[in-house]
């Protein structure tokens, strides 16, 4: 049933059925309960490559097509696959995933700052504010959406294993990176929201409606810290593969 509102973007339909699904092509496809979805560039195919997963398919976008890996880590079958950039994609191709048999997922990915985080910090978000929009087709409006809190403790346990110091915190989902002003980014910050980036929410949202679990572990890139200086330090980059350990080790934990 749809609820009619005067913006589009508000018009929430609660039937979770659509035209189209992300199964209408009928694969032949059986993924692992357990994926790792992760905004990690080329080292997910690094790391299939040297673990010797096995590629079992692939997901064909209009510009990129994406290998979908099952690596054998801990005794178990979890599917690796790549995110990619921007709430829209990174929703469709892991609804597509949850069609094909995963319900258990663990992103990584990096963030920008906006309080005064060195860079490469690990973070756990335990709520984002959804200022994107494709959250709003998988769930009712809101301005917050909750993470998961069994995703969130296998994400602590693996990071207390681990040794790692962490944060938790309140992450501001936006589609408009070049759209982060100077008041709507001191406005993000009054309201909690210590760091940025574009699909949190959307993820959060998509797991939500299909009853999947879903958790992210983000580290610090970029920062917004100081709205007169924008600084791109390294882009996380040290943390890249490290995140992908975490990730692998908090998804057999989940």
């Amino acid at each position: 049933m749809i609820e009619k509102n005067k913006i589009p973007l508000l018009e929430f339909d609660t039937d979770p059925g659509a035209v189209i699904m992300p199964t209408h092509e009928k694969l032949d496809l059986k993924l692992p309960a357990k994926a790792v979805f992760a905004f990690l560039g080329e080292h997910i195919d690094e790391y299939a490559k040297a673990h010797g997963a096995l590629q079992v398919g692939t997901f064909q976008s209009a510009t990129k097509n994406y290998p979908i890996y099952v690596v054998r880590h801990k005794g178990e079958d979890v599917c690796l696959c790549q995110a990619p950039v921007g709430a829209a994609p990174a929703a469709q191709l892991m609804d597509w995933l949850i069609g094909y048999g995963v319900r258990e997922i663990i992103t990584g990915g990096c963030c920008g700052a906006l309080s005064s985080l060195e860079e490469n910090v690990f973070l756990v978000p335990y709520k984002a504010l959804r200022d994107e929009g494709t959250s709003y087709h998988y769930m009712k409006p809101s301005r917050f959406v909750e993470m998961d809190p069994e995703a969130m403790k296998a994400i602590e346990k693996t990071m207390a294993g681990h040794g790692v110091e962490y944060r938790e915190v309140i992450t501001w989902t936006t589609d408009g990176f070049y759209r982060e002003t100077k008041e709507k980014v001191e406005h993000r910050k009054q309201e909690g929201c210590q760091v940025v980036e574009m699909e949190c929410a959307a993820l959060a949202a998509c797991a939500s409606l299909r009853n999947a679990r879903w958790g992210c572990i983000l580290f610090t890139a970029d920062t917004l810290a100081d709205v007169e200086h924008y600084d791109e330090r390294g882009w996380g980059g040290d943390s890249f593969a490290y995140a992908l350990a975490l990730c692998l080790d908090a998804v057999v934990a989940l």
